[in-house]
């Protein structure tokens, strides 16, 4: 008890220190599958819009007993839907938007212009990112394949282009439909580097070191047009 009371303690005194929860673990998520650029969807039938202001893509990076979180808005997106099936999609990511979740004067003036830099995001260059769908089919679990999304039911597949690599990226997601739009959670984690985003990944900066792993929150919602301009 005392022991446990004494590691409590001192995490709290350095997560104070720094300025940062120290002490994290890095995030878990469903390891998504990575491989080169596929065909899109032909997308038909009726075609909801992302409704942006209650959309987010929400990422953590991590490194050495330190966690990283920050949002990005869609500047833009629509899904169309045929026979109670998603057929097809796109998603346009804002770069620029992006919005770190630590507020400490640290992290607003270094750690956030660092992301937007050509170390990371390099936003000045490529100020948007882009997801469109492949696929979208049924999720079967199985013994070691079991996603920590609470009731997925879909796999989604898509063409992800960020600093304008694309890769094809696969991940559960539970998709809840219906005639009046969508709403879609995912949790997964990517490796950067494929997208030629390999700073501080080298194990040799100590604690300096920077997962190459970012886990990746999906929280997507998708109305008829008339009902997204409606609600804004």
């Amino acid at each position: 008890m005392k022991r446990s009371f004494t590691l409590y303690t001192s995490c709290l005194l350095l997560a104070a220190s720094l300025g940062f929860a120290s002490c994290d673990k890095a995030p878990k998520g469903d390891k998504a599958k990575i491989t080169d650029e596929q065909q899109a969807a032909e997308a038909t039938g009726q075609t909801f819009l992302v409704d942006t202001a209650d959309s987010r893509v929400r990422f953590i990076g991590h490194g050495v007993g330190k966690n990283h979180p920050g949002t990005f808005h869609l500047a833009s997106g629509e899904v169309a839907v045929a026979n109670n099936q998603i057929t097809g999609g796109t998603f346009l990511i804002n770069i620029n938007s992006l919005d770190v979740e630590q507020k400490e004067e640290m992290f607003q003036t270094k750690l956030k212009p660092h992301l937007l830099s050509g170390d990371f995001f390099d936003a000045a260059k490529f100020g948007t990112a882009t997801f469109e769908i492949t696929k979208v089919a049924p999720y079967e679990a199985s013994s070691k394949d079991t996603s920590l999304v609470e009731g997925a039911n879909f796999t989604v597949s898509g063409n992800f282009t960020l600093k304008g690599v694309t890769k094809n990226i696969s991940f559960p997601a539970r998709i809840d439909l219906d005639d009046n739009g969508l709403k879609a959670k995912a949790d997964f984690e990517i490796d950067r580097r494929q997208w030629q985003m390999n700073y501080g990944n080298d194990k040799t900066l100590g604690d300096k070191f920077i997962s190459e792993t970012v886990n990746i929150e999906l929280d997507l919602k998708a109305k008829k047009p008339n009902d997204v301009t409606a609600g804004r």
